[in-house]
């Protein structure tokens, strides 16, 4: 190869890896850095929600609004960025930092529309049990990323004579700003991105496994919110973190916004208008947080709840549109110890008529999380395709019009 760029992001760091040969190979190099920094996600500061003032549903969020609100919860990302047509990457999402094998936590799985993949579902569904961290990348990539999974919970300490390991991989097709049939994710990448692991901000937008996908038309990605319920109703949290690759017709608080800016589904059917046909196709992955003790069939009813939520925001789930949602709670009394010889466990779970407070959070949750995923993404160019950022002050005229915002 004469000269390659190859920009990655880990944890908001980023490094650019050069290789090159002679005066001709420099020049090809310095294009292609300079390619990749117009494509680097972190150079232009954009508004979340909150901060152009939407105000989705009536719960308060946590302190960061987004998934790691949930104590112990933490999120790693690894963004690759290469040349003109690689934008994929790989977001991980860890219940707790420990050893998931060996202290699991219960989860529960809800399929909006069954068009896509997520590795591992069948047994949690099965099971109950989340035994690996969730990772959330690009569809052909599912099965290297699994393997690197496997190979990364093999490694780790206490688990040498563990035989077999359920990895949890989810995805949606950036196949539009990526060449999606190079599968350029290496192991490295999905390990980079577990351990740089951290609680705190979530990097929004234009990362990870959001680095190439596509929302309503506009450019989405990686976006995550929270909500924390009363004292009154046990004070729990509800994190959402999404990956937003799904179209339909945007709605922003019930603001027709993607009418408004002339781009939705089946905009030229309806209006006589001639243009490229919206499908709507895409996917939209969804993992719930959660510190309320709840069992693995409560936890499957709150993931069902979070497509209230994406539909809000103007998804009917179309036929090609792969929409699934995990939740996994990490209350302490509801681990599984897979050392405990104990064959009946003895644990305190809400019950059943307690769960409509925390339905509420995650249907805000999720709704305000995909307006952050599109809000915080920048303009992509990639595999010969440019996707717009959602235009920031035309939506915010949109809403001011209405009368939705603050």
């Amino acid at each position: 190869m004469i000269g390659r760029a190859d920009v990655r992001r880990q944890s908001g760091v980023q490094s650019v890896r050069i290789s090159f040969r002679g005066l001709y190979g420099i020049a090809v190099v310095l294009l292609l850095c300079l390619n990749a920094e117009a494509q680097n996600p972190g150079t232009t500061k954009r508004p979340r929600a909150a901060d152009i003032g939407v105000k989705v549903g009536i719960l308060p969020s946590g302190p960061i609004d987004a998934i790691t609100d949930v104590a112990g919860v933490e999120v790693g990302q690894t963004t690759i960025i290469r040349g003109n047509n690689v934008r994929t990457g790989v977001t991980a999402i860890l219940p707790h930092g420990g050893n998931l094998y060996q202290e699991r936590v219960p989860g529960g799985v809800f399929v909006g529309n069954g068009y896509g993949k997520l590795t591992g579902s069948t047994q949690v569904d099965e099971m109950g049990e989340i035994e690996t961290p969730i990772l959330l990348t690009s569809t052909t990539s599912v099965p290297r990323v699994a393997d690197a999974l496997i190979s990364y919970m093999l490694s780790l300490s206490g688990n040498e004579n563990v035989l077999s390991i359920n990895p949890i991989v989810g995805e949606t097709n950036d196949g539009y700003l990526n060449d999606i049939r190079g599968r350029y994710i290496a192991p490295e990448d999905v390990t980079n991105a577990i351990r740089d692991a951290k609680s705190g901000p979530v990097d929004e937008g234009t990362f990870g496994a959001g680095t190439g996908t596509v929302a309503f038309g506009w450019k989405g990605g990686i976006g995550t919110a929270s909500r924390r319920l009363p004292a009154t109703l046990g004070g729990y949290t509800v994190g959402v973190l999404v990956q937003s690759n799904f179209g339909g017709i945007l709605t922003i608080n019930g603001a027709p916004v993607g009418q408004e800016l002339g781009q939705y589904y089946l905009r030229n059917e309806t209006s006589q208008v001639e243009g490229v046909k919206d499908k709507a196709d895409g996917s939209c992955m969804m993992v719930i947080a959660t510190d309320a003790p709840l069992d693995a069939r409560n936890l499957k009813r709150l993931a069902a709840r979070a497509w209230v939520g994406m539909a809000r925001t103007g998804s009917s789930a179309s036929n090609g549109s792969g929409d699934y949602a995990i939740a996994f709670s990490t209350a302490s009394q509801a681990r599984i110890h897979i050392g405990d010889p104990s064959t009946t466990r003895k644990t305190e779970m809400l019950t059943n008529d307690a769960m409509s407070p925390l339905f509420e959070a995650v249907v805000e949750a999720t709704e305000e999380a995909i307006y952050n995923s599109m809000l915080q993404a920048t303009t992509v160019t990639g595999n010969g395709h440019t996707v717009e950022a959602l235009p920031i002050d035309r939506v915010v005229t949109i809403l001011k019009e209405h009368k939705l915002t603050k």
